[in-house]
């Protein structure tokens, strides 16, 4: 792979060296106006590459993942480099380094940390109200400590309070869309998009207020469902022999309750970011660091450490905490977030840059944002690539400007979050936790529909809800 990928970067110098124009660009800015097409394919390629490799060839990427990550980084960071001169593209890296990828995957290690931390022991008898309840407290976990985190510490407890029932499928099913995706939509800390978001200048409690209609309906209409589902099941199995229990039923006890603190401190630090300004930023490469951020990240790492520090280990041996999830994501971020840079320029040039069609697909006759298109391309988009890359494009696509987008884009914006967040549940692979509880719900015997089979759970349970939150919301 290594001599692979070598070679493949000697092609690209040697090709961009032949290209390369003689005007110069100022520090950062790499002229998105001027870009082709081209441009995009690592990006592309970066988000097929995460989206098929675990399905296609999965030993393959679960030990080269990285790889694949850094081949298409240096397929854009190297034309960037020869094409629009070094200090353009050592401006543009330093930007979307510093002021998204590494707050970003702060964030994530911090709710990934802390959330490990908290462990639910016992198990109760999974019954039609109390699988209900338990979905239904998962997905309000899920805005304060993170889709993943929420996955985390509700999948195993609700896996052991429907390991004696025949049918269990559908409860697995439904955790994906409540608790992986669509009750992670009322805070930054609940999606990865979202933070983004936030970190673009969206305020804290902007998503809470106006996602907080369409995130409710959708919340309320699949808990009924599942309600509905769940009990036409579970009277289907009364007269069938009862299955022997793993787990019999046990007190519910919480572990790791200092993590609750912490997960305070991290929304803490969050809101002092958003509200604070002390007018001190420290600059590399022409880039600001605000101070409040920079406080903002340490004290974040601060909290972790605390978790580790006073987590009982048998504590997050109980949660099967490891590393390699929040490895992986870091690794694979920075290859996205390096692929899109000269995405992000080209975006940002609107009707001057290659992506004009896609402008117009958004876009009224009238030259108004077409909300009904921005929901359902951003939702389409993150139902199979990575939601937060696709948050991002929209985002830009709409303007970038985060006071605009809040205020008379309001509609818009609340278009793309909730396209991002919610079709998330479309297919394992639009959301990171909706793979990570499949394969825990495998593991533990769950006979787990296959990635064609799930989407027909969503397709016909999701796309008719959606359907119905566009005519409520979003047209």
């Amino acid at each position: 792979m290594g001599a692979v990928v070598g070679r493949g970067v000697a092609a690209i110098l040697v090709a961009a060296s032949a290209m390369a124009p003689a005007s110069a660009w100022a520090a950062g800015d790499i002229g998105g106006a001027t870009m082709g097409g081209g441009w995009a394919l690592p990006f592309a390629g970066m988000l097929l590459s995460i989206a098929l490799g675990p399905v296609l060839f999965p030993h393959l990427w679960e030990l080269h993942y990285g790889k694949f990550a850094a081949f298409w980084a240096l397929l854009t960071l190297v034309p960037l480099v020869l094409l629009r001169g070094l200090d353009p593209a050592l401006g543009a890296l330093l930007h979307t380094a510093l002021l998204d990828y590494v707050p970003f995957i702060i964030l994530l290690f911090a709710l990934f940390t802390i959330a490990g931390g908290i462990l639910i022991s016992g198990n109760l008898h999974g019954t039609p109200l109390t699988n209900t309840v338990l979905l239904a407290i998962g997905a309000v976990l899920a805005s304060f400590v993170g889709t993943t985190g929420a996955s985390i510490i509700m999948i195993r407890p609700v896996l052991r309070a429907n390991d004696a029932r025949r049918f269990n499928v559908h409860v697995v099913v439904f955790f994906i869309f409540l608790v992986s995706n669509i009750g992670g939509s009322l805070t930054p800390l609940g999606d990865p998009p979202l933070f983004l978001g936030f970190l673009r200048g969206v305020d804290f409690f902007w998503t809470t207020t106006h996602l907080f209609p369409g995130t409710g309906f959708a919340v309320l209409v699949l808990l009924a469902l599942f309600y509905a589902l769940d009990s036409w099941f579970f009277r289907k199995e009364e007269g069938a022999p009862k299955l022997k229990d793993p787990t019999p039923d046990r007190a519910i006890k919480l572990w790791g309750k200092v993590n609750i603190l912490l997960l305070g401190g991290v929304i803490a630090a969050i809101l002092i970011s958003a509200n604070w300004k002390p007018g001190v930023a420290f600059t590399a490469h022409g880039v600001p660091v605000e101070g409040q951020n920079l406080l903002r990240d340490v004290i974040l790492l601060v909290l972790a450490g605390l978790s580790l520090r006073l987590t009982p280990k048998p504590v997050r041996a109980g949660n099967e905490f490891s590393w390699g999830p929040i490895k992986e994501v870091a690794k694979l971020f920075a290859g996205i977030f390096v692929c899109i840079i000269p995405v992000l320029a080209m975006l940002q040039a609107g009707r001057e840059g290659a992506f004009a069609p896609l402008v117009g697909l958004v876009t009224n006759a009238d030259g108004s944002a077409n909300t009904t298109a921005y929901f359902w391309l951003t939702g389409a988009l993150s139902s199979f690539l990575d939601n937060a890359p696709t948050y991002l494009v929209f985002f830009e696509l709409a303007g970038g400007d985060a006071r605009e987008l809040m205020t008379s884009g309001a509609l818009t914006l609340a278009a793309i979050s909730a396209g991002a967040v919610f079709m998330g549940a479309n297919s394992y692979i639009g959301n990171a936790p909706n793979f990570m509880v499949y394969a825990i719900a495998k593991d533990r015997k769950v006979a787990m529909p296959s990635f064609f089979g799930y989407m027909l759970w969503s397709g016909a349970i999701l796309i008719p809800l959606f359907v119905v939150l566009t005519l409520l919301f979003f047209y």
